[in-house]
């Protein structure tokens, strides 16, 4: 019987990007390395070269994966617009504390190839649930650029402070959220 790993079983570029995806869950961007994820795997140290290219084309592949997504989680925010703004936003952070390895990589243009068209799809799309729920609660007859930009650079710097862990463990992060978005888009306008 060999103990060589098969590099044919089953679907292999899906079981490496899950493999990745678990090693980032739990050692981080910075730790991450091609061959331990071949290793959980069950492939060969060579076998992501055959799909991927190298550790950049597997990292890419993670995040254009990590912002369908996040896509996903944003788009099921519902509600009236300013609702539908305040979940996005609880929906963006939840997501970056649940897959912090992922998100953290999704943001590495150093370790993504950032010309990748899929990965650009993906991050486009993304950013594009976010986009439509801040024109939403403006109106048609608002300036929606600096509004979409204030509102992403709010939630992703509180999902980056979250992930830091610059907050009391005892705080209702969701709570407090919804009270900084308050402050930028208040319920009542």
């Amino acid at each position: 019987m060999s103990t060589t790993r098969s590099y044919h079983h089953g679907d292999l570029r899906d079981a490496l990007v899950r493999a990745a995806v678990d090693l980032l869950a739990e050692r981080g961007v910075e730790r991450f390395s091609l061959r331990e994820t071949a290793r959980r795997a069950d492939v060969s140290p060579a076998a992501p070269a055959h799909h991927f290219g190298d550790a950049r084309g597997l990292l890419t592949e993670v995040a254009a994966r990590g912002f369908d997504a996040l896509r996903q989680e944003l788009r099921s925010a519902g509600g009236d617009p300013t609702d539908r703004l305040y979940a996005q936003a609880v929906a963006y952070v939840r997501f970056a504390l649940a897959k912090p390895g992922q998100f953290q990589l999704m943001f590495r243009r150093d370790m993504l190839k950032s010309a990748d068209p899929r990965l650009r799809a993906a991050s486009k799309q993304a950013h594009g649930e976010l986009v439509d729920a801040v024109r939403g609660y403006l109106g048609p007859d608002r300036a929606w650029r600096p509004a979409a930009t204030g509102a992403w650079s709010l939630v992703h710097g509180f999902a980056q402070l979250a992930l830091d862990g610059k907050f009391d463990d005892t705080d209702d992060l969701d709570a407090m959220l919804i009270d900084v978005l308050e402050l930028t888009f208040p319920r009542t306008r």
